[in-house]
């Protein structure tokens, strides 16, 4: 039990262990990040064994992305069970508190009860609280995501072409992404604006703004 009580302890009640480190569940939250989008991306790879590269890798990061995950951790009651300082509630560390304690608590099943266990409750969370085929017909645009923040927090945005291999039909285009004139992240695609796409998604996911 100690293990899950750890994993809903924030880092604002973290406790100073004898050795001086402040237990949280910022560890847990790493290692359940990493189990979460393992599995995530295995079920989605043999649920839709004829869809490319991009498809996948778009759904998956809706699946575990901080909003769907803060929404699932409310659905289950885990909003209910977190530990926080509720003074320091308006700290911006506080936005995503759910969702990050949902990554924490996968991570403590998965040390608790192994990969496989762990695999079927995910399975089973994501197949009882998420609507798969809403979330297929939603597409979601990083590019005007990223727009939208780089305009709210006052950063400059650009995509370049930098590589085109191929001829014709097989031609894919690698675009740079730049962040105030700092590479952020590299995206690839066979058109250019899915390349730019690729880049912008890589760069939601970095920044955590999906």
């Amino acid at each position: 039990m100690e293990l899950y009580k750890l994993a809903l302890s924030h880092a604002s009640v973290a406790r100073t262990n004898p050795n001086g480190f402040k237990e949280s569940n910022e560890r847990l939250e790493y290692l359940g990040d990493a189990i979460l989008g393992a599995i995530i991306a295995d079920y989605l790879f043999k649920k839709f064994p004829y869809k490319e590269e991009g498809f996948l890798t778009e759904t998956r990061s809706r699946l575990v992305s901080r909003e769907a995950l803060n929404l699932l951790a409310r659905k289950i009651g885990l909003d209910n069970l977190v530990l926080y300082d509720a003074h320091r509630k308006g700290s911006t560390s506080f936005k995503y508190l759910y969702g990050d304690a949902m990554e924490a608590f996968v991570g403590a099943i998965y040390l608790d009860r192994g990969f496989y266990f762990c695999q079927k409750v995910v399975i089973k969370l994501i197949e009882s609280h998420f609507d798969l085929d809403e979330i297929l017909r939603t597409t979601k645009n990083f590019k005007s995501k990223l727009i939208e923040w780089s305009q709210k927090n006052g950063h400059a945005i650009h995509f370049e072409t930098f590589q085109n291999k191929g001829e014709n039909h097989s031609r894919q285009f690698k675009v740079r992404l730049l962040v105030n004139e700092q590479e952020v992240s590299i995206g690839t695609g066979y058109s250019k604006k899915k390349a730019e796409q690729d880049a912008a998604r890589r760069a939601c996911e970095i920044q955590k703004i999906i």
